[in-house]
């Protein structure tokens, strides 16, 4: 026969922690540890486990104790002020709104590709690779440092240059199910990103433009050098085309 309320020790513990944080937050005042077993009929070092892992959560916080006799006082604990930090997000929501409102304006292709422009802009790193004497990014630390963002964000890249010359493949999208509804806004966002960080690390090699779905299982990103700059030679995009 099974016990009454037994399920799966994950379960269990996720319904005793909730209840750990709902008397924390109901009291008016810190509690101890013993204050909280107490209130649920609990062994101390129950409440002791689920604590830490709602301290580390910044669901609770550790609170002064009040002065009191001799000895060393109890550890006191209360819900911090403000929203819960552990709570549920629906960041797809909020990006699926934000990708139909890109979708009603007049040039939805142009908007989204400058967003992820600027974003690239403003968020690449300060140390980028090295420099030649011109000032420019050499062209293999350009394309390993777009590699390096492509891979962080989740785009699985590949470069495979006798295979592929002057393209990057991306085997994964992370915006997938977006990307399937509103393709000229989503992979506008990852153009501009792309083309940001080539622009941000003042290289010669430019991105210039993505084929999504070229296979089923591949996007491809199209690489080329951007005219009048040192480098324009060595085009990685005609790279297929040299005699």
């Amino acid at each position: 026969m099974k016990e009454r309320g037994a399920g799966t020790p994950k379960r269990r513990d996720h319904g005793r922690r909730q209840e750990v944080l709902a008397t924390v937050r109901a009291s008016a005042s810190p509690l101890s540890i013993l204050d909280i077993a107490g209130r649920l009929g609990v062994h101390p070092n129950t409440v002791r486990f689920h604590l830490n892992a709602l301290l580390e959560n910044g669901q609770v916080e550790e609170a002064q104790p009040e002065a009191a006799g001799p000895g060393r006082p109890p550890l006191m604990f209360r819900a911090p002020a403000g929203m819960d930090p552990a709570g549920p997000r629906n960041y797809r929501l909020l990006a699926g709104i934000l990708a139909d409102a890109f979708a009603s304006e007049p040039d939805p292709v142009e908007k989204a590709t400058e967003v992820g422009r600027a974003w690239a802009r403003r968020t690449a790193a300060p140390s980028g690779p090295a420099r030649t004497e011109d000032g420019f990014a050499a062209q293999d630390e350009a394309i390993g440092h777009l590699m390096t963002m492509l891979d962080d964000l989740g785009f699985a890249p590949e470069h495979e240059p006798e295979r592929r010359p002057g393209q990057i493949g991306l085997r994964h999208c992370p915006f997938l199910e977006l990307a399937s509804d509103r393709p000229q806004v989503i992979c506008s966002i990852h153009l501009g990103l792309m083309q940001g960080t080539m622009a941000a690390l003042n290289t010669p090699i430019t991105v210039e433009r993505l084929t999504p779905y070229a296979e089923p299982d591949l996007c491809l990103v199209h690489l080329g050098t951007a005219p009048g700059t040192p480098g324009e030679a060595d085009d990685p995009s005609r790279e297929g085309e040299r005699p």
